[in-house]
């Protein structure tokens, strides 16, 4: 290594340790001050870690581990000073100090495939993280705190199906029209459930009390079908909720449209331009609807129950999902084969009666296979149109005319806005 290389090495370690020890400093309680760790103790760990690194150039590797057994022999009376005082101290400022040390070590590490600028850039974005996950200790905590032992539960029975069941499916199609593909339908699964989850825990975090017009976004992303049955449903018996629910339920019906064309830019990319014009248009008339109606109504529903989400991970709901997905990419491709496009576009209406998630894959996938842009486009704008009519049929049905006349106008108008944008195509 240069000197220059083996200067900026020094510096690099030095400002990791500054890093994580500005964080352990400030969070020290002022009573607390004797404990190890802090804006000067840990950039000389990390500079110690440097400092063995290089010795490591002529003499092996075992200067760094005579280091960081000197650096466990400090850690370990630390924490032993600690425990005199503090019954049950934990361990993460130990954890950040060891951390620290290897980090410097990676500064200036002999032997490490590596750049030089990848080696200093991952150094300070994993000081960054460390950094950052020691700073988030109690909006970590109260995140765990929002996740039930169901949801752990569900979530570690998922984690193995597509960790371990996912990879053993065969990647070949199968049956009749040549489409189905085991390890294509799981792994569209599992990326549906993912995208769901996200959606599901921040519900979790955000709670019932941060306002519907946030419980429509967030809801929208796990099902807007749900959050429209449920404030429907709440909202009959009371006049003063209509117009937040109406909110609700407007902004649930625009996150799904966003919520496709993410789907759309994870599986196929080259399709996202055709569908975003569409798409876009009818997610900002819903969305403006629902800003309007927003700032005429108030901010909260009084009294109202949260709504209620099933954990996308369950397998059950996983499985399901799979199955339909199946059934709908066959459908389309039979419609397709015997009746060409108008039978592809039949059968994206009736998929979308219940889910746009199958036939916005079926899509993706199709388009992929050689169909063209325009067709693949206008099947998924067709399906979402039918979802949200089915969306406003709901609203109307269980929460009465005075919720119908808002949720309707809103979905209508942008139904009208993504028809015209649809001819075009």
């Amino acid at each position: 290594m240069s000197f220059e290389e083996i200067f900026f090495g020094f510096l690099i370690a030095l400002a990791a340790g500054a890093l994580i020890g500005l964080e352990r400093e400030q969070s020290r309680p002022l009573d607390k001050r004797h404990r190890l760790g802090g804006v000067r103790t840990f950039p000389l760990i990390g500079l110690a870690g440097a400092l063995s690194a290089l010795a490591a150039h002529t003499m092996g590797a075992w200067p760094i581990f005579g280091a960081l057994l000197v650096l466990g022999a400090f850690l370990a009376v630390s924490y032993q000073q600690e425990w005199k005082t503090d019954p049950a101290p934990g361990v993460t400022t130990e954890v950040a100090a060891l951390i620290t040390f290897l980090l410097g070590v990676t500064a200036l590490l002999p032997g490490l495939p590596l750049a030089i600028g990848q080696r200093y850039l991952l150094i300070v974005a994993s000081a960054g993280v460390v950094m950052a996950l020691l700073s988030f200790k109690e909006p970590l905590h109260h995140v765990v705190k929002q996740v039930s032992r169901d949801d752990i539960y569900a979530t570690a029975k998922f984690v193995i199906m597509a960790l371990v069941v996912l990879p053993l499916l065969p990647n070949r199609t199968f049956g009749p029209f040549n489409v189905l593909n085991p390890f294509d339908i799981g792994l569209m699964t599992v990326l549906i459930a993912g995208i769901s989850f996200l959606g599901y825990i921040a519900t979790r975090i955000a709670g019932p009390t941060k306002g519907l017009a946030l419980t429509g976004i967030l809801g929208g992303v796990v099902s807007s079908t749900a959050v429209t049955i449920s404030l429907a449903t709440q909202v009959r018996e009371s006049q003063a909720a209509v117009g937040p629910a109406a909110v609700a339920i407007l902004t649930a019906a625009g996150t799904m449209f966003a919520r496709v064309l993410v789907i759309v830019g994870i599986v196929d990319i080259p399709l996202l331009p055709v569908l975003l014009w569409p798409l876009g248009i009818m997610m900002a008339v819903v969305y403006a609807t629902a800003l309007a109606l927003y700032v005429r109504s108030p901010r909260a529903l009084a009294g109202a129950e949260p709504v209620s989400y099933r954990n996308p991970f369950e397998l059950g709901a996983a499985l399901k999902f799979g199955l339909f997905y199946a059934v709908v990419i066959f459908v389309a491709k039979a419609a397709h084969a015997m009746l060409g496009d108008p039978g592809l576009f039949a059968s994206s209406l009736l998929a979308g009666t219940t889910d746009v998630d199958p036939i916005t894959l079926s899509m993706a996938r199709f388009h992929r296979d050689g169909l063209s842009a325009a067709i693949a486009a206008v099947a998924i704008v067709l399906a979402t149109m039918t979802n949200t009519m089915v969306k406003a049929a709901i609203a109307t049905w269980l929460g009465g005319r005075q919720l119908a006349i808002p949720v309707s106008t809103g979905m209508a108008a942008a139904l009208c806005a993504g028809g015209f944008i649809l001819i075009l195509l």
